[in-house]
């Protein structure tokens, strides 16, 4: 096997990189926004500040993301436990005006190949789907009741 990267297109947010790091660096942030996640391929999620559980469809046990670096304005970075396959996925923020961010999601993983030809377009699709949700987040909003 060899490691293989996805990266999402980039989009862009109307808030600035501190504003956006303050809301995406804790976790239990995701508690706002659970019923834009299908129901039906995600579920029983559990939060806290540097983790998030939940179970996968097919899986059947609960996987865990955990915050691994925070990079002030910049980036967030995680690692997955027990994960089916070995995982690390970050976010990248780059202001670019005073209220113009860009973000980037970025997966890395050991894929077999055949597993690559299945689920390949499937990440990437989900990177990008992921990347457009984070880009409408009410940041502002949510970063004045922090």
């Amino acid at each position: 096997m060899a490691e293989i990267k996805y990266e999402s297109k980039i989009t862009s947010a109307p808030a600035s990189a501190d504003t956006m790091f303050a809301v995406l660096s804790d976790l239990s942030n995701i508690e706002r926004v659970k019923d834009l996640i299908p129901q039906d391929k995600v579920r029983d999620m559990e939060f806290d500040r540097d983790t998030v559980r939940f179970k996968v469809d097919g899986l059947g046990q609960k996987i865990m993301l955990r915050i691994l670096e925070r990079e002030p304005g910049k980036t967030v970075k995680f690692g997955a436990d027990n994960s089916p396959i070995p995982l690390n996925f970050w976010i990248q923020l780059k202001q670019v005006a005073d209220r113009d961010t860009r973000i980037r999601l970025t997966v890395k993983t050991d894929l077999p190949v055949m597993f690559r030809m299945m689920l390949g377009s499937k990440l990437q699709q989900g990177l990008d789907q992921a990347a457009d949700m984070l880009a409408q987040m009410p940041y502002d909003q949510w970063a004045a009741t922090l």
